[in-house]
């Protein structure tokens, strides 16, 4: 069978994340992809355990000489965000993600690719694998449902992890070492509300946002990119005013860390409104295409007439609803005073979801600064009860404080001086990442996250450099077989 990678460097890197793109492996569902790595493990006669949250250990011993030095560990996740274009036919439960090579990238044909963070997966097994890498004794530690909660993360016991250095490979510039990123929490509410008779003489019609770029809502939150809730509920607010409209439903998005990219509702409007209504929705669809030239140049907003629904919101309940909507905080909040160009706090409207007699709301919170990030919540728990919606904030996760003095870190910068040539660029990032977790639970573990160029992630047009990957593997190698002394 022709592999789609073949040819590429580093050859065993590229193997195994092909292989990962074959198994199914959405956020709660990684079994099959977990069995596959396992059943790696076991034919490698490599040691290996499952602990009860399903976290996967594999261990190697060192290679002759390298008895000495600190032993290590190599972290990925092994779950992946799941989106598709909507006019995409494609089942994530049973699917293989369909990768192809685009000049310098590898991209997924209609849905997210999974490199987030199958790459990081792939390059921990390819070293495993090797037998001509001088290495430590090394750990690679595959975490599950990392995409809706860092779950493994955070139910990962102390005492499982025999390492003493641990590098994260979960992120997505080439050209920067990460050694902080922010802590999170959602907050989610839920709207409870009567039908009411669809009136007579009415007509009724699907509103659609589409074509938004949507993204990572901790790593592209500050680029400006729309909202589809937020632009759908705009309309919806302008229309409650212009015409005596009834909501029968409303819906967008579909993670919690992706910003949404479509949103959609179905509403009625009066038989004698409707030409009026139909040539407002044209001209707010131009309005937006102008504020969005930049950023969204293919958002598209439709009226397509569709059969009345059965039911529809009460009045009130539907003004409380848009009201909440309209209110509600998305984007950045404030970036960092001490950290050029870094997000300190940001908040993402993420999901909406209307089911029986209820609307289901879900937001994402995130900062580097744990009481900022309590604030944000607590303001959008206000908007959301304002609104009469039930209201519950999670737990979170905790940020990963920046270490500076790292002994890892100032290693690595030395050996990524020598194969670039330049210093590598030292930051904290907005996104969430297992690290902050894992060091609770591993006090004075020596961390350092780093990965290849990755665009895009969390939504269909999510890509991976090729010869950025390369590069990232040279990296890594060198940093292994310069493990420091125990």
């Amino acid at each position: 069978m022709t592999r789609i990678l073949e040819g590429l460097e580093p050859k065993t890197v590229w193997y195994y994340f092909e292989e990962i793109t074959k198994y199914p492996h959405p956020s709660k569902k990684e079994e099959k992809l977990a069995n596959y790595i396992l059943g790696w493990a076991k034919e490698k006669n490599f040691e290996n355990f499952v602990d009860k949250t399903g976290n996967i250990v594999i261990r190697k011993p060192a290679t002759k000489g390298m008895e000495n030095r600190k032993p290590i560990a190599f972290q990925g996740h092994i779950d992946m965000v799941c989106e598709k274009n909507s006019d995409v036919t494609f089942d994530f439960d049973n699917d293989p993600i369909q990768i192809y090579v685009d000049g310098d990238w590898i991209k997924a044909k209609g849905t997210t690719l999974g490199a987030d963070n199958g790459i990081g997966v792939a390059m921990g097994m390819a070293v495993l694998d090797s037998t001509d890498i001088p290495h430590p004794d090394v750990e690679l530690l595959c975490t599950v449902d990392e995409e809706t909660g860092l779950t493994g993360a955070m139910q990962l016991e102390g005492g499982v992890l025999k390492a003493k250095i641990l590098i994260n490979l979960d992120s997505e510039e080439d050209a920067a070492f990460t050694i902080g990123c922010a802590g999170g929490i959602n907050t989610s509410g839920t709207f409870e509300y009567k039908t009411a008779p669809v009136a007579p003489d009415s007509t009724a019609f699907e509103l659609a946002v589409k074509g938004l770029r949507g993204g990572h809502s901790g790593i592209e939150i500050h680029d400006g990119r729309g909202n589809a809730i937020k632009i759908l509920n705009r309309l919806l607010n302008n229309l409650n005013q212009m015409f005596n409209i009834q909501l029968s439903s409303i819906a967008g998005g579909n993670k919690h860390n992706a910003i949404p990219r479509e949103s959609f509702a179905v509403i009625t409007v009066p038989k004698k409104s409707e030409a009026d209504f139909v040539k407002y929705v044209k001209e707010y669809d131009v309005i937006l295409k102008a504020e969005y030239l930049s950023k969204e140049p293919d958002i598209n907003i439709i009226a397509k007439s569709v059969a009345l629904p059965a039911k529809v919101m009460s009045y009130n309940m539907q003004c409380n609803l848009i009201s909440s909507f309209y209110v509600m905080p998305h984007g950045v909040i404030r970036m960092s005073p001490d950290i050029q160009g870094l997000v300190q706090t940001s908040t993402n409207f993420a999901i909406v979801e209307t089911r029986e007699n209820e609307v289901y709301v879900l937001t994402s919170q995130r900062s580097s600064v744990e009481t900022e990030k309590v604030d944000m919540a607590r303001m959008v728990y206000a908007a959301l009860e304002l609104g009469g919606a039930k209201v519950v904030s999670g737990d979170g996760y905790p940020a990963w404080q920046p270490n500076v003095n790292s002994p890892i870190l100032k290693e690595a910068a030395i050996i990524f001086k020598q194969l670039r040539g330049v210093e590598p660029r030292i930051e904290a990032i907005h996104a969430g990442l297992e690290t902050g977790l894992i060091g609770e639970k591993y006090p004075g573990m020596d961390m350092l996250s780093f990965g290849p160029n990755l665009k895009d992630v969390h939504s269909p047009a999510e890509k991976i450099s090729i010869s950025s990957t390369e590069m990232t593997w040279k990296l890594l190698l060198e940093i292994v077989k310069n493990i420091p002394l125990k």
